[in-house]
């Protein structure tokens, strides 16, 4: 990709989560709530706060969640068909080495983003009978806190002189 492919690709990316993110706090903001303002959650999340409201305003929420998942889901088609062609691509190599180095750089990231898509997906989709305040919280801290700790670890595991040491260690 040309450098300006990438900073438009990065450009809507940051664009479109900051519109998502304020059309959220903006929704969210305009609810009113009757059932107090604490979450059973270590943060605020939308499910949560729709929990505590009392009028109908709700529903304008759902609506934004709805495009939300539908956004996501869009993003989520066009990384699968992504690395759908990074493993067309890699399989042409021709050295054994060259395809191992590009699927050990590859696959740690395609287990971190399964993590992240599968766990959020179990906690925004479950149903309620198996809703439960630590089940919440284990799985909300899965999607939110582990996929971004571990992304440094991969991409410093390139770094041979850092695998060398963590070996030692």
């Amino acid at each position: 990709l040309g450098s300006r492919s990438c900073v438009h690709m990065a450009a809507a990316a940051w664009g479109s989560g900051f519109f998502i993110a304020v059309l959220h706090t903006a929704t969210t903001f305009s609810i009113p709530l009757c059932q107090g303002n604490a979450v059973d959650q270590f943060f605020c999340e939308i499910p949560q706060i729709l929990k505590l409201s009392c009028s109908e305003a709700y529903l304008r929420e759902v609506g934004l969640l709805v495009f939300g998942v539908c956004a996501a889901f869009m993003c989520f088609i066009f990384i699968l068909l992504s690395y759908v062609q990074i493993f067309k691509a890699v399989l042409r190599i021709p050295s054994e080495q060259g395809r191992h180095k590009a699927f050990s750089m590859c696959l740690p990231h395609l287990a971190v983003f399964s993590l992240f898509i599968s766990t959020g997906a179990f906690s925004y989709l479950k149903p309620p009978s198996i809703s439960s305040p630590m089940l919440n919280f284990v799985v909300s801290v899965l999607y939110s806190v582990v996929p971004p700790a571990v992304n440094p670890l991969i991409y410093s595991m390139r770094n041979k002189e850092l695998k060398d040491a963590l070996w030692k260690l």
